[in-house]
């Protein structure tokens, strides 16, 4: 269970045990977002959930080079579930970051002073916000045209979700017709929730009628909204707060606050505890005025969502991944309590990294059963001064994953002894070494290990990977004990093994099929998932579509990487060169291509698949697609990161270091050594006013 993964100082980890971490981070998630957002049966909470996605930020924003696309950051919920007709938006549904503390939230709305030139340069200007309490519901989207409504949908996987328009119109609070004015499209969206009151006497009458009895009024809302009978919908009490837009045709909207007026006066409920913020310290009263309330509340809600008021700074600040910069949510605290360490397990991660797992005496912390507890490493466990019998303290909570914070020392028992980590590997018996520099103890065994070579594949077929639906973990370690599966390469082959595989209990005609088509479809790949497959250490999917993007093809990349063992070549400069990829990572890769078993499974890969060229998001109105761009100096109109983050939206590749392959280098004040290499290579040197003219700006 989700609620059993702990947390180590982030400062702490190596760069292995961070690929490891943040690979289980990516399965369990994914696993979790289908339980909410397609089943409706979540096995942990929402604190469990966000602590979960918190661990992935830290742990990115700290190791920026192996951040994955199924992680956090770049994913939205999940797939709209099979039995519902899908609906695309017209603008994606997003999701917010998370802060936990007034430190935190201060360092967020810095980083917009940052970004935006006018608030970096004078601090006395007003970074005002609206702060809105987080809802506990479903995310939805209302769709008008020419005032009417047409359409709703659930948010999904953020691009695509559930048309529930049949069972929205079973809404008896909604104003299905929008006064004039009203514009020629309006997405509106909100949060579908069931109130406390409502929540006891619908499952009051769930039970007496023999039905399902919901966890807690988040899931009755999600599933009673989610049904195919819209009947059953009109049934229930669903009720729905307005507070963002998707699609805006034939209006404008100055501030967000002016926005909420809208949606009032057409009718829409908008939550009364929403209010403009002019400071740090208005905001932070208005978190402790809603908290105190919280527990009176009719409704639940897990926290605050600030955002920027201004809407025109709201689109010049963007996205990032899945998220808004100019949004964030505000968590409410942790809770803690003290269990017994029954045990200490060790476990043996696709990088060979041998994690220690505390067993806990299960005890409930914030609603949740937790029973196990990571202690990272030995080094985790010194300076904690864990021992096996100890009594410690468990916390947990929307900022950190349940965690041991601390042995209670007072409660120790007396013949209790210091815990040795071992020296080899319980899967192989190879050595576990602990590398200079490193924390990490790790098995030699490499390829020959199982744990290895299992957690290897399961990487591969998984979402943010090959995405091969239907050969889960269990399926995976089952196939790899009895031959069928050992290298990536026999998955492609498994068809020679499906006479085997449907005698299998559980495993029918149907689901066979299915699985072999899945794997028939995914020969043709798009070459930054085959990249990110490998499971390269450093290379996470980030990384991947660097990479892609920097090669093109399969061919140039391999080609590349190849020439790169020569450290002195051309291509190991280029490689080191891409915007993002530096030594360290350069090593890892150039260390994977050595390795003569790993070019013979991408011969055989190459071989079996379909590898698509990478397909750079060109503008077709955009000068500088394809384009590779150097930014140095102090810019005066806008800073760095928001010129960087313009670039890329227009196709071009930004690049760290100038080299004779860079196109344009735009130099600000004080540019410095950049400037000149550019001229000594001959490269175009732009002033910013040329770059902004060249980009139309």
């Amino acid at each position: 269970m989700s609620g059993n993964r702990p947390q180590i100082p982030v400062a702490d980890l190596t760069e292995i045990e961070v690929v490891a971490e943040l690979g289980a981070l990516a399965e369990e998630i994914a696993r979790h977002d289908k339980a909410y957002h397609q089943n409706d049966q979540p096995v942990i909470n929402d604190a469990d959930y966000d602590a979960l996605r918190r661990r992935n930020d830290d742990l990115e924003a700290r190791f920026p080079h192996l951040i994955r696309d199924d992680s956090p950051s770049t994913r939205v919920g999940a797939a709209a579930a099979t039995g519902f007709t899908k609906i695309k938006h017209a603008a994606p549904m997003l999701s917010l970051g998370n802060v936990f503390s007034r430190d935190e939230l201060a360092d967020f709305m810095d980083g917009i002073r940052r970004f935006l030139k006018e608030l970096k340069d004078d601090s006395s200007l007003p970074l005002e916000m609206v702060a809105e309490p987080k809802i506990d519901g479903l995310s939805i989207s209302l769709r008008y045209e020419n005032g009417f409504f047409v359409s709703a949908g659930t948010r999904g996987d953020g691009a695509e979700g559930e048309d529930v328009t049949a069972n929205i119109r079973t809404f008896k609070e909604l104003p299905f017709e929008l006064k004039d004015p009203c514009p020629d499209v309006m997405e509106v969206r909100g949060e579908v929730y069931l109130s406390k009151s409502d929540f006891q006497v619908l499952n009051e009458r769930q039970e007496n009628a023999g039905e399902k009895v919901f966890a807690n009024p988040r899931n009755a809302a999600a599933g009673s909204l989610r049904q195919l009978d819209a009947t059953i919908t009109a049934g229930r009490p669903l009720k729905f707060f307005a507070y963002a837009w998707g699609e805006v045709v034939g209006s404008e909207y100055e501030t967000h606050w002016d926005y909420l007026d809208v949606l009032k006066g057409w009718g829409f409920a908008v939550n009364p505890y929403t209010a403009q913020c002019g400071d740090l310290d208005t905001l932070m009263a208005v978190y402790d005025k809603v908290s105190e309330a919280r527990a009176g509340l009719d409704y639940d809600i897990d926290g605050m969502v600030y955002k920027v008021n201004r809407i025109d700074w709201q689109e010049r600040l963007g996205f990032v991944s899945r998220a808004p910069r100019w949004a964030i949510a505000h968590k409410f605290p942790a809770e803690k309590a003290q269990t017994v360490v029954n045990g200490i397990n060790i476990q043996v991660g696709r990088t060979g990294t041998l994690t220690p797992v505390a067993k806990l005496e299960p005890v409930t912390v914030g609603g949740v059963v937790v029973s196990n507890a990571t202690l990272h490493n030995e080094h985790e466990i010194a300076r904690k001064n864990v021992r096996i019998g100890d009594t410690v303290v468990i916390q947990r909570a929307g900022d950190v994953i349940p965690q041991v914070v601390e042995a209670v020392l007072d409660k120790r028992p007396k013949n209790s002894t210091p815990f040795e980590m071992p020296t080899s590997c319980p899967i192989c018996g190879s050595a576990a070494v602990q590398a200079e520099g490193e924390v990490a103890r790790r098995c030699t065994g490499s390829l020959i290990c199982e744990a290895q070579a299992v957690e290897r594949l399961k990487h591969f077929v998984s979402r943010g990977a090959f995405d091969i639906e239907g050969l889960g973990g269990k399926h995976i370690e089952t196939f790899y004990e009895e031959g069928l599966i050992k290298t990536a390469a026999d998955i492609f082959k498994m068809v020679s093994h499906a006479d085997n595989i449907r005698a299998r209990e559980g495993w029918g005609d149907k689901s066979v099929d299915n699985l072999l088509a899945v794997i028939e479809e995914r020969r043709k790949v798009p070459l930054e998932r085959v990249i990110y497959g490998l499971g390269i250490r450093q290379v996470g999917q980030a990384n991947a579509r660097l990479l892609a993007k920097q090669y093109g093809s399969y061919e140039a990349w391999r080609a590349a990487l190849m020439a790169s063992e020569d450290r002195d070549s051309e291509a190991y400069i280029d490689l080191t060169n891409v915007d993002g990829i530096g030594p360290s990572v350069a090593n890892d890769l150039i260390a994977f291509f050595v390795e003569p078993h790993n070019r013979s499974v991408l011969d055989e890969l190459g071989e079996l698949l379909e590898i698509e060229d990478f397909v750079q998001p060109d503008d077709a109105n955009s000068p500088i697609a394809g384009k590779t761009v150097v930014f140095t100096g102090m810019l005066e109109t806008v800073t760095r990161g928001e010129a960087k983050a313009r670039a890329e939206n227009l196709g071009a590749k930004v690049a760290g270091s100038v080299s004779k392959k860079t196109d344009f280098v735009v130099v600000g004040a004080d540019a410095g050594s950049k400037s000149k290499k550019a001229a000594d290579l001959g490269v175009n040197i732009l002033s910013e006013q040329a770059w902004l003219a060249m980009i139309g700006e």
